[in-house]
Parts: C-alpha cells; structure tokens; sequence
C-alpha cells in the first residue's frame, strides 16, 4: 500500500506542474513564436464580479474557431488563474445564435494543420481545460457544433438556451469528432455518442441535458441569471477546496479503486490543514459565515 502511495505522490507532483508548463507554451505561442497572436477583437476577456467571462467575438462567422480564438480562450484560462480574485470562469460566444460552430473551414480560416507539430492547438486548448484549478461554466447561447461541443465538454458545468442545437457534424465534410471524444465518451452514454458522431445530425437541448452534457436549460431571457447565479454558488465556497477538490478529481479519474482510495486519505488529511479548512471548522462552531483566504 505504501509503494501506491508513493506513486500516487509522484504523479501529484508531475501533475502539479502540467498547468504552469501549459501556461508557458501559451506565452510561448502568443508572443509569435507559435500559433498567430490572439486578436483582442476576437476573444473578448471581462471580469464581472468573481468571474472572469471569456466571449468568442465572431458571430458574423457563428464564433467559429481559429488559431487566434483557440490562443485567446487559452490565455483568458491563463489570466483567470493568475488572478487570486477570480473564483470561476464562464466560456460564451457572442450574439444569440451561437456558442460556437467548431473549426472555421472557410479557406484560410483555421481548418489546417502543420503537421510537424507534435501537439495540435485545440488539443493543447482541452490539455489546459483539463489541469485548471478553477471551475468553468460554458454559457451556451445558441448553436454548439463540432469543436464547439470540445468547448462544452472541457467545462465543469454547463448552462443552455432551450432553443440551443448541438451537433457533431464532422462526418458531413469527411472527418470524424476525434479530439472531442477524448472528453465526450466517459460524459455521455456510448450508444448516444455513436449516434451522434457517426450520423452526425442535430440534436437538441432537451436531448444534450438528458444524456448528461448540461446541468441546466433555460430560456435565451434567463440565460445569464442563471449563469449569475451558479456563479454565486461557487464563489462563496472555499477556493482551496475547489482548487485541490478539483485537482483530485482529475487524479482520481485514472486509478484503480487501490490507487484511487489511497491517494484520497492522503488528501484529505492534507487539506484538512490548510487555512481554509481551519476557518471552515471554526465558523461551523461559531455558527457564523466563513471568510475564506483561499489557503
């Protein structure tokens, strides 16, 4: 049991310092040496309240992706974790008929790959999602397709316009869902998912919230009110709690139940000690609301 532990603390440690070294490619990239600067027109960054809000500003072209979207998703994800103030991060698209229409497959417009690259930027984008420490809700205002349904996926939680279609259209233009199913099969059931990517036809709301992909659907009138308001739950929760609970969440994933029960004890009691838990205890005695330092 004890050769677990050990193992299980060392991948903490290497998993510990995934999150930063993503953070350094994506300066790497930004800067120009990489993938085309992100342009602040079309990736919008606003901090509203506890939450940073990161808008895909294309809905001329259905908030299609591009390198330069993908770029300045990922550096709103970088910006929302350098901030000690933020709690949450919400991923929308701008307008009110899309969230996001996957890859731009007009000429030019972002469906390429240099294959001489190891990593692709939409896979690295999924990466980053995946090691953040701070949850993120996906506002889906309207068409989610495609690459789109990737940006669902790598959100914690998810909030939909009734109205809103989803779909996995791929096979329609001759390739197949691959880097979104990394995220979708161990989300939704399996013979749902084959329907999906293999007919490639629409889907609805109602449908995507029974199978799993969203907490909530509401009308487009209510859309942010509700966003507003899971903010507010999870703003007013310990951060050192969200942030190492979720960690956790994504070590867990992986292991055996062996594994995956000894990693647990061990982390529990270690945030058992941080201030955060300290203050959590004292106020439940105190009867009085907690004042969290996010340590």
């Amino acid at each position: 049991m004890s050769s677990i532990v050990l193992r299980c603390g060392q991948i903490e440690e290497l998993r510990n310092r995934q999150f930063s070294s993503y953070k350094c490619v994506l300066q790497y990239r930004i800067s120009g040496e990489g993938t085309p600067m992100s342009d602040e027109k079309l990736v919008l960054h606003e901090k509203r309240g506890r939450a940073l809000w990161i808008t895909i500003n294309r809905p001329d072209k259905r908030n299609a992706l591009n390198a330069s979207v993908i770029a300045g998703i990922a550096d709103g994800y970088r910006r929302a974790h350098d901030d000690d103030d933020v709690r949450a991060i919400v991923l929308t698209g701008a307008g009110v008929k899309a969230f996001c229409a996957g890859m731009d497959l007009q000429p030019g417009g972002g469906f390429a790959y240099d294959l001489s690259r190891p990593n692709l930027d939409f896979a690295d984008l999924l990466r980053l999602a995946q090691n953040a420490t701070k949850p993120s809700i996906a506002r889906v205002n309207g068409v989610c397709m495609a690459g789109g349904m990737g940006l669902l996926c790598m959100a914690d939680m998810a909030v939909s316009a009734e109205d809103a279609i989803f779909g996995l259209p791929e096979v329609k233009v001759g390739v197949y869902p691959m880097q979104v199913l990394s995220l979708l099969q161990s989300m939704a059931p399996q013979r749902v998912v084959r329907e999906w990517c293999i007919t490639g036809e629409p889907f609805s709301a109602a449908e995507a919230k029974e199978a799993g992909l969203l907490n909530y659907t509401v009308s487009a009138a209510d859309l942010d009110a509700k966003v507003e308001w899971l903010i507010a739950r999870i703003s007013d929760k310990s951060p050192t709690a969200i942030r190492r609970g979720k960690y956790a969440t994504r070590m867990l994933a992986s292991m055996s139940f062996d594994q995956a029960i000894a990693y647990a004890e061990a982390q529990i009691a270690t945030l058992s000690m941080t201030q955060d838990a300290k203050e959590g205890m004292a106020a439940f005695v105190e009867k009085r609301k907690p004042v969290w330092t996010g340590k």
